[in-house]
């Protein structure tokens, strides 16, 4: 599933190719994703002119003149500019065209991925209004995890990987950041100190910073808007090399399911 960095990726790919374009016409070829995409785009969107598009959690917010469609990329979903004379693509399910020729494209095979529309505030949607605070907001500290983790019986791993504690933490970059901050991710997360939250924070903001750079992490289906893969697979130091040497000592990356999903660690480093 693409996390925070290959949304963010996205994002930077595709608003300089829509920025200030003005639709011509919708088509839905098929509406059937995790819900139903709404029809009334169809009508609604031709004449309106894309002012943004901004990201919150890994959700893509494009701003029109009467509201804001929102699009999540779930498992294999992504987003692609293209000519109108280049050919459509199976699992093409969406395409928003502009008057300069050019359109807008979403494809998804698995079709977990959803686009809606409000014309209220966004962050204020169902699907958006109690997520937690975003990895580079000043909120996000240590002292707030500290906090929120007191009798908290839950692994540390899950709980910072709980949208509703922080977005965008998933699993991958929680697996590296418990890593580089020497936390084993089956600690409680109510045992864990505020000097090692301290350790967490700044992981995690290095972490994803550096994944942002890098054009996200490519395990499976992620291409970048221009269909290139992520290239911090590279820089993975624990995600995905289980029973490698570790990079810092020579003990072997252990893997477990914490929360059901597959977590990295070295038992050496992390205590």
């Amino acid at each position: 599933m693409p996390e925070l960095p290959e949304v963010e990726t996205t994002r930077r790919g595709i608003e300089p190719l829509v920025a200030n374009k003005v639709v011509e016409q919708v088509y839905v070829y098929n509406g059937s994703l995790r819900w139903p995409v709404p029809q009334e785009l169809i009508s609604l969107l031709p004449g309106q002119q894309v002012n943004a598009v901004r990201r919150r959690s890994k959700y893509l917010l494009f701003d029109f003149s009467s509201g804001t469609m929102i699009v999540h990329l779930g498992m294999t979903g992504h987003l692609r500019v293209d000519s109108l004379k280049a050919e459509k693509r199976k699992h093409d399910h969406v395409e928003i065209v502009f008057t300069d020729g050019t359109a807008l494209r979403y494809n998804d095979p698995r079709r977990f991925g959803s686009i809606l529309w409000t014309s209220n505030d966004p962050l204020q949607h169902i699907r958006l209004s109690t997520l937690g605070p975003e990895p580079f907001d000043r909120h996000f500290n240590a002292s707030y995890l500290h906090k929120l983790s007191r009798h908290r019986k839950v692994a540390v791993k899950p709980f910072l990987m709980d949208a509703h504690v922080v977005v965008g933490v998933g699993n991958i970059y929680a697996s590296e950041a418990l890593y580089r901050a020497r936390i084993a991710p089956a600690r409680p997360a109510g045992k864990v100190s505020k000097a090692a939250y301290e350790r967490l924070i700044q992981a995690v903001t290095i972490i994803l910073s550096e994944a942002i750079s890098a054009g996200g992490t490519t395990i499976k289906d992620f291409a970048n808007s221009e269909g290139k893969p992520g290239y911090f697979t590279q820089e993975l130091r624990v995600y995905g090399r289980a029973g490698q040497k570790c990079k810092a000592c020579d003990a072997l990356v252990k893997q477990v399911k914490l929360g059901q999903r597959s977590t990295f660690y070295c038992p050496n480093c992390q205590k």
